[in-house]
């Protein structure tokens, strides 16, 4: 039997997607309507920072606070959801009313950016600002501290001012090469 699911948007607490996604999963199971729900979705992307001078991996949730869920939300299962913890509700209902699943183009456009999120390397968080103090860790000029000019993220490079010998020295470093000085 074939069933008609469509795609909605789940309001949750931030910072507890992954929570929420296990506590509907675990209440389809318990409650036995595997069959109304499709997938359930927090999109992420891969992101490395740059802390103590080494590269740190880490997921971080594309849309904070949402979470997609494909469903036929016949019955019971639409309540179900909404009492689960760290759910707030439905996104497009008015209160008391029926969920609203999203359209089509945006249920393209989100599972497009999913799988562009899958497939891209790892975008990076430059952890340093321009005009912040920074000590360099690696290199020549290990030991110098500077202050950052400019960010390349092209290049994924900065430029650092050091005082060299009393002069104003310009340095391209890559973001390894320095750290914070706190």
């Amino acid at each position: 039997m074939q069933m008609d699911k469509k795609w909605y948007v789940i309001r949750a607490i931030s910072g507890q997607e992954n929570k929420v996604k296990t506590y509907i999963e675990n209440e389809v199971a318990r409650l036995g309507v595997g069959d109304y729900v499709g997938q359930i979705l927090v999109p992420v992307e891969k992101v490395y920072q740059i802390r103590k001078g080494k590269r740190v991996n880490k997921e971080r949730t594309y849309f904070p606070g949402y979470v997609m869920i494909e469903a036929n939300l016949d019955g019971e299962l639409g309540h179900a959801i909404k009492s689960t913890p760290g759910v707030i509700g439905f996104l497009g209902e008015t209160k008391g009313g029926d969920p609203i699943p999203m359209r089509s183009s945006e249920v393209n456009r989100m599972l497009g950016k999913v799988d562009e999120l899958a497939e891209l390397e790892s975008s990076v968080v430059i952890p340093h600002v321009i005009g912040e103090t920074v000590k360099v860790v690696d290199g020549p000029f290990n030991g110098f501290t500077g202050t950052v000019e400019s960010i390349s993220e092209e290049k994924r490079k900065l430029a650092v001012m050091v005082l060299i010998f009393g002069r104003k020295t310009p340095l391209e470093l890559n973001y390894m090469q320095v750290e914070k000085v706190s």
